[in-house]
């Protein structure tokens, strides 16, 4: 078996357990992957609770930002929800597009895409399907989507500048996407970088962040822009669990960084150029680039 599908397959039967997970478990360890912290409540999630269309037990903790917050999506587009999970990001974009609009979630996970249409029934949202398969090979065809988003998953890919293709591909030419994910600032230990739990868990998959905004320049996006950045912080407690406890002293006093993200991109039109990007263009308009918070 080759490496790609090894790593798919680890996230593949990790994500079935962490569906049947609860939320605060999945808040308290890095996406629902790890050992929960005793000492933090929540690592990487942000709080949906004030967010209209936001429905609780399609909340599995397991974001790590509020992509359709920044989405900017109108009545009647048709949006399409990268990694969908129980439908969370689903239900609150289809409060936004209304019931003229449609939303498609793609999960290549089952266990994620029976509870996901399970809570789309109950709610009677006959506008939202759930589609299962790999967000590298989307099941989708080309120039279908308004919007797309997508909450911390795409680090679980192993071919990340596939996916940003495949995103490329399915939106309509003037179509935008918003996503927030976990990206690195430096190297990361051999021990975390290399362990399966850490991989699931949306930090060893993680890309070095000038790379991820790399890929989506080279796609041929304009207007790239920084919506949001914030420092993530791993616990002591669940560092322990695969660093000694010097390692996690030098990890903790040294340069590298662990962010979210969240990435705004246009697809040009039918009659513009391919647009000239500089990553040094980049910035959070609200970002102070010392700390990484917003």
């Amino acid at each position: 078996m080759d490496k790609e599908k090894e790593l798919k397959n680890v996230v593949r039967e990790r994500y079935a357990r962490i569906a049947e997970q609860g939320k605060a478990e999945n808040a308290a360890s890095c996406c629902g992957a790890t050992t929960p912290s005793n000492k933090v409540y929540n690592i990487m999630m942000d709080d949906y609770s004030g967010t209209q269309g936001y429905i609780e037990e399609a909340d599995l903790g397991l974001g790590c930002g509020l992509p359709t917050q920044f989405a900017k999506i109108r009545k009647g587009d048709t949006v399409i929800d990268l990694g969908s999970g129980a439908g969370n990001d689903c239900f609150v974009a289809r409060h936004e597009t209304g019931a003229e609009g449609k939303v498609i979630g793609i999960d290549f996970t089952p266990a994620m895409i029976n509870k996901a249409r399970l809570n789309a029934e109950k709610l009677g949202f006959n506008n939202v399907e759930f589609r299962e398969g790999d967000i590298d090979d989307m099941p989708v065809n080309d120039n279908v989507a308004d919007v797309i988003v997508s909450n911390c998953v795409l680090n679980l890919v192993p071919d990340k500048k596939k996916v940003v293709q495949e995103i490329f591909r399915v939106l309509k030419p003037g179509g935008h996407f918003s996503i927030s994910d976990i990206v690195l600032v430096g190297d990361l230990p051999n021990a975390l970088k290399q362990d399966a739990e850490m991989y699931a868990g949306c930090v060893a998959g993680a890309i070095q962040k000038e790379t991820y905004l790399q890929h989506i320049v080279q796609a041929g996006f304009k207007n790239i822009t920084l919506q949001k950045e914030k420092t993530i912080s791993i616990p002591d407690d669940i560092l322990s669990k695969y660093l000694s406890p010097a390692d996690v002293t030098d990890f903790n006093n040294g340069s590298t960084g662990i962010y979210s993200i969240t990435v705004y991109a246009e697809k040009p039109g039918k009659s513009s150029a391919k647009p000239k990007v500089k990553l040094s263009d980049l910035q959070a308009a609200d970002c102070n680039p010392k700390t990484g918070c917003c």
